[in-house]
């Protein structure tokens, strides 16, 4: 089963030691696609390629020796198309890339949910027989996706970008989906480890580079590239309202009645009553209809609206519980931060102080 959230850190790893820096470069098989975005395939690659040499060369002018060799490995030989329209370049096809330690699979540009039957069976089996000789399985985003069609995620804990994880559970139910963490790590050995979407691919890189080569090594890469742990996971960033559902008609009246009143009184009974339904059938009717209570909808819209206004005013957390219908702001609080995963203040400060960075840059 997978790490905790302290586990699946950095500092939980042993120092580095003399003999590891000194042993060979190890291999990193990186997955190519025609579904692949180039941009997580070669950041990956950078991040490895930077191990071990670039610190070195920042902080004395001599680059060090490369303490890991990423491979791009591909089904052909011939360069192809990424999804994004790079040209990616393999140096190895599945038929002739023998085992190596660490498989890293980059995301799949495909919508949640539509993974094509068939389309990738030959990357699955080479994940498989990889898997079976001891390779450790590393998935960034919605690449979690092709780990949990190839059978090995089952009974098992996994991540993916917070828009995949609804369709990753309900796609795979013997895997546990955990929309909140960015990185996860499970399986034998732990061996299977999978991150969520945007830029915590960065996160699965140094996490790899922390596990084979030590987190000294890891911290140090970790400042070359500027990067950021994402220790608060994904729920800052995710999107909490669902999509609105226009099969029912009373229940698509309702969920349009709500999006201009979720800050009134009575919000439940108030859809209810543009339903024209009885407020039991209503309730009913829309769980089926949204995979959501009536309630849990309201507050999905108020925490939307709520990170607007925090992001764009310096109103006081007291005045957006009560402009987004919370009459009680410690409730608000407690809401905002379990559905969130950090505290309003938190947020404000993270994205109120990017949005302004931007509208700067704008100006």
């Amino acid at each position: 089963m997978s790490t905790d959230t302290k586990a699946a850190t950095p500092a939980s790893f042993p120092k580095e030691s003399a003999e590891a820096a000194a042993k060979a470069p190890l291999t990193v098989a990186l997955v190519a696609l025609p579904d692949t975005s180039a941009s997580t395939l070669y950041g990956m690659y950078d991040i490895f390629c930077s191990a071990g040499r670039d610190w070195d060369f920042l902080t004395t002018g001599k680059a060090g020796s490369s303490a890991m060799q990423p491979l791009v490995v591909a089904e052909t030989s011939t360069p192809f198309r990424a999804a994004n329209g790079v040209t990616l370049a393999p140096d190895l096809t599945f038929t002739d890339c023998a085992p190596p330690p660490i498989v890293c699979v980059p995301d799949v540009h495909v919508a949640p949910g539509a993974l094509v039957p068939g389309r990738y069976d030959a990357v699955i089996d080479w994940l498989r027989r990889c898997y079976a000789a001891g390779s450790t399985l590393a998935a960034a985003c919605s690449g979690s996706l092709l780990l949990a069609e190839s059978g090995l995620l089952d009974g098992q804990d996994a991540t993916t970008h917070w828009g995949y994880c609804e369709a990753l559970g309900r796609s795979y139910p013997a895997v546990t989906v955990h929309p909140a963490r960015a990185l996860v790590a499970s399986g034998d050995g732990q061996r299977l480890i999978t991150s969520g979407g945007g830029t915590s691919w960065q996160d699965l890189a140094l996490f790899l580079v922390a596990r084979f080569l030590g987190q000294d090594e890891a911290m140090r890469l970790g400042r070359v590239y500027l990067a950021d742990w994402h220790s608060h996971g994904q729920l800052p960033y995710s999107a909490l309202a669902r999509v609105r559902q226009v099969e029912d008609n009373r229940i698509a009246a309702s969920q349009e009645w709500i999006a201009d009143h979720y800050a009134e009184a009575g919000p439940v009974a108030g859809m209810a009553a543009c339903s024209g339904l009885p407020e039991r059938s209503f309730k009913r009717r829309f769980a089926k209809a949204t995979g959501m209570t009536p309630l849990d909808y309201v507050h999905t819209l108020r925490l939307e609206e709520a990170k607007q206004v925090l992001e764009t005013t310096d109103l006081a957390i007291e005045a957006v519980a009560q402009e987004i219908g919370y009459e009680d702001a410690s409730f608000f609080r407690r809401l905002f931060r379990r559905k969130v995963g950090m505290s309003p203040a938190d947020y404000r400060r993270r994205f109120g102080g990017f949005r302004k960075a931007l509208t700067a840059a704008a100006i």
